[in-house]
């Protein structure tokens, strides 16, 4: 099962922020955008854990 991890970046930069899903074979599959604080950044887990099951997929190549 996959998880998501929250981290902290090692630059000097106004929005250091980001997390990561991770499948559960421990490889990152996806990364976010970066945020301003750790809560900005803990809202952002939560809209994808609310927001990522009723999206369909488009394909368009």
């Amino acid at each position: 099962m996959g998880y998501y991890e929250l981290r902290k970046s090692k630059k000097d930069t106004s929005q250091p922020w980001y997390f990561v899903l991770i499948a559960g074979n421990h490889e990152i599959i996806a990364t976010s955008e970066m945020y301003a604080s750790k809560q900005g950044a803990q809202r952002g887990i939560e809209s994808v854990r609310q927001n990522a099951p009723t999206f369909a997929v488009n394909d368009k190549t």
